[in-house]
C-alpha cells in the first residue's frame, strides 16, 4: 500500500507536465466549481508562536514513518491528511471528497494522470479553504482521485506553494503564512 502510496505521489508531482491546464487556470470562459465551507471544526495541530508580527504558524509532527501527517480543516471539516511536495496540487480520495460534499460528475473527471496501476481520470476541483492552525489559505487547487486509488489524502503544491514558508525542524514540519 505505501509503494502504492509513493507512486501516486511521483506521477501528482508530474501533473503539472501532463495537464497543466486543468492545474493552473481554467479554460477561458469557465470555472473551477466552488465548494461552501461549513461551520469550522476542532483541528489537532499545534500552533507555534510567531517570529514576526503579524506572521502564522503551525507545526506537524512527523509519524514513525518520518512523514507529516495530521487532522487539517478543509472547509471547516477535519481530514487526515500526508504533506506531499512532490504533488503538485492537494489530491482528495473519493471518500473524503464525498464526506466534504464534493460530489463531481462522472464529467468532471476531466484530467489525466499517470500511476502506478495505469492512467487515472481525475476531477479537479477548487477548495473555499485549507486550515492548518491559524493558517488559513483561500481558493485551493485540489482534485479528486476516484475509487480506492488514493489510500490518503496528499497536501499538495497548491497549497505549500502559497506560504511564505515551510521547514523541518526536528521531526517537525514548521509551517509560516
Amino acid at each position: 500500500m505505501l509503494g502504492r502510496l509513493i507512486a501516486f505521489s511521483l506521477v501528482v508531482g508530474v501533473l503539472a507536465v501532463l495537464v497543466p491546464q486543468y492545474l493552473s487556470a481554467p479554460p477561458a470562459g469557465t470555472e473551477l466549481p466552488a465548494v461552501p465551507s461549513p461551520e469550522p471544526s476542532a483541528v489537532s495541530v499545534s500552533v507555534a508562536e510567531a517570529a514576526r508580527p503579524g506572521e502564522r504558524r503551525a507545526e506537524l509532527a512527523a509519524d514513525q514513518n518520518g512523514h507529516f501527517t495530521g487532522r487539517i480543516e478543509i472547509n471547516g471539516r477535519a481530514v487526515e491528511m500526508m504533506v506531499d511536495t512532490g504533488a503538485t496540487v492537494v489530491a482528495l480520495n473519493q471518500e473524503t471528497a464525498r464526506r466534504l460534499g464534493i460530489l463531481p460528475s462522472e464529467s468532471a473527471f476531466t484530467a489525466e494522470i499517470a500511476t502506478a496501476n495505469g492512467r487515472v481520470r481525475v476531477a479537479p476541483v477548487r477548495l473555499d479553504d485549507i486550515r492548518i492552525g491559524a493558517i488559513e489559505v483561500r481558493h485551493v487547487d485540489a482534485v479528486v482521485v476516484p475509487g480506492d486509488l488514493l489510500p490518503s489524502n496528499l497536501l499538495g503544491m497548491s497549497f505549500l506553494g502559497r506560504l511564505s514558508r515551510y521547514e523541518v525542524q526536528d521531526r517537525r514540519l514548521v509551517l509560516v503564512e
